[in-house]
């Protein structure tokens, strides 16, 4: 009877709570050994609006940067567009610690269901905007209010058991990445809509005055349904712990054998609590080493989208493609389509042969000759541009989203519930700084290398790839030991002492 007792988790043996959410999702989990589909789905549609907003622009964002006329030259375009991009994860960066540890406290869901009214809100304003400077406020006021993606990760595996948690983050890091990729391809084919659809969207109309408030007024529509389904939502979070215990050591009768019971629970909530508050973040070297490799690669792949949007549309004798917005978003949906066939059919299947970070180190390796070839794929025309550059651009974000998705795993499995809100919310701020430095370092090294077209060493936009080769070697080289630390021997969950419940 007593191994049976000490065997069980700490929060059955202190009794579920009907009242309270998470008991209800830890009992489910009890009961059922399966995947929480419809759980999942929800998390993806959320994560989804949330990212959406934040590449919708890259299509459109030359075309709206040269229409607010703040740049002088042609060159200069990509230079302050870099910025407005940048706005968004600057804002992320001040304030996803702080969204994190209000998670922490309050639970996770109230923050998911203020952020995506946060998107409705912010991503419709910036699809009005009027002239350079509202334009990258509302970025910056979109990015530092929305607070989601942090805490998703955290809900995200805690709504699953933990042989599921890998694909919980794996849902996370699918919808993430599918909505860096789907939000171009919306901005593309909306974008200017009174230009491209003169049938449909007269000058004169609302779209006409606004050319870029169409997509943005999609995104902010699907955002309003991800709040919907967000009330939906479970909260994973236990609010209730220590005030519970008390009011039941008040109410058990001396004489009963619960007031002990209750007291030894106490004894063991107490032990917990200091457990994890002794457990600083900041030395736990598994997270921080996954978070650092991870905010890399993020840096990587934000400068990737933003130059790669910019040189797509950039002309031809500045080495670009001569792209529309429509070009570029028909080459990202096919880019989507095949991320999600790819993370549906074949990305567990590699990742249970190879382990999440070999599948990094490999999708690392790949990446460097493929981006090397993007400046010879500007020389190519007609059908075979179409066919190599769809291609070139599936196979780098299907790499891409290899890579991250391991190293969130990682991070999750690093830390107990108590502190999954907080350290998320670490790897948002941090990686939310990377990814503000992303575009417009890429902006800026863009613009800077298509003036140094007849440069003897690296001319043009070779440069740029070169470069954007250089901080994926980088990020390579830190997936090894000693830097990047397994959480093998980590606390992933808090598990009871089998002692303490001897008698």
């Amino acid at each position: 009877m007593e191994d049976n007792s000490a065997a069980e988790p700490l929060i059955k043996k202190q009794g579920y709570h009907d009242n309270c959410e998470a008991c209800k999702i830890e009992r489910f989990k009890e009961s059922n050994t399966g995947i929480p589909f419809k759980l999942l789905f929800f998390v993806w549609v959320v994560t989804l609006a949330a990212a959406l907003p934040i590449s919708s622009l890259f299509p459109f964002l030359y075309f709206m940067t040269r229409d607010f006329h703040i740049a002088k030259r042609e060159e200069d375009i990509s230079y302050y567009a870099g910025y407005v991009g940048s706005s968004f994860m600057f804002g992320r960066a001040l304030t996803s610690l702080l969204w994190g540890m209000v998670a922490d406290k309050y639970g996770r869901k109230p923050i998911i269901m203020i952020g995506t009214i946060i998107v409705v809100v912010f991503n419709t304003l910036f699809g009005l905007s009027v002239n350079y400077w509202m334009a990258i406020s509302t970025r910056f006021l979109l990015g530092s209010l929305c607070g989601i993606l942090g805490p998703m990760r955290a809900y995200a595996s805690e709504i699953c058991r933990k042989e599921h948690q890998a694909l919980g983050m794996s849902v996370i890091g699918t919808s993430w990445g599918i909505g860096l990729v789907i939000g171009p391809a919306v901005g593309g084919f909306l974008a200017q809509p009174a230009e491209k659809y003169p049938q449909i969207f007269s000058r004169e109309s609302l779209f006409g005055r606004f050319p870029y408030f169409l997509p943005c007024l999609v995104i902010s529509v699907f955002a309003l349904v991800a709040f919907i389904i967000s009330c939906w939502l479970p909260e994973t979070l236990h609010i209730h712990c220590e005030e519970n215990i008390a009011r039941n050591s008040r109410e058990a009768p001396p004489e009963d054998n619960t007031y002990e019971s209750i007291q030894s629970q106490e004894m063991e909530v107490s032990k917990l609590q200091s457990t994890v508050s002794q457990r600083s973040l900041f030395r736990n070297w598994p997270l921080v080493s996954a978070i650092i490799v991870y905010c890399i690669f993020q840096l990587h792949d934000m400068a990737y989208s933003e130059i790669f949007s910019l040189w797509a549309v950039s002309s031809r004798k500045l080495g670009g493609l001569s792209f529309s917005t429509s070009d570029v978003g028909e080459v990202l949906s096919v880019t989507g389509f095949g991320m999600l066939l790819f993370q549906l059919f074949l990305y567990t299947w590699i990742e249970r042969m190879l382990g999440a970070i070999l599948v990094s180190r490999i999708g690392a390796v790949i990446t460097i000759p493929l981006l090397s070839s993007y400046p010879f794929i500007a020389k190519l025309s007609g059908p075979v541009l179409l066919l190599v550059l769809n291609s070139a651009s599936l196979l780098k974000n299907v790499l891409s989203i290899s890579i991250t998705t391991g190293l969130l795993v990682i991070q999750n499995r690093a830390v107990a519930q108590e502190q999954r809100g907080a350290a998320n919310g670490i790897s948002m701020s941090a990686m939310s700084l990377f990814k503000a430095i992303g575009p417009a370092a890429g902006g800026s090294l863009l613009s800077w290398a298509q003036g140094r077209q007849h440069a003897e060493f690296l001319p043009g936009v070779h440069m740029v790839f070169f470069i954007l080769n250089v901080v994926e070697i980088v990020g390579l080289i830190m997936t090894f030991k000693p830097f990047l630390a397994h959480p093998e021997d980590e606390i992933s969950d808090p598990e009871p002492d089998p002692e303490s419940h001897r008698s």
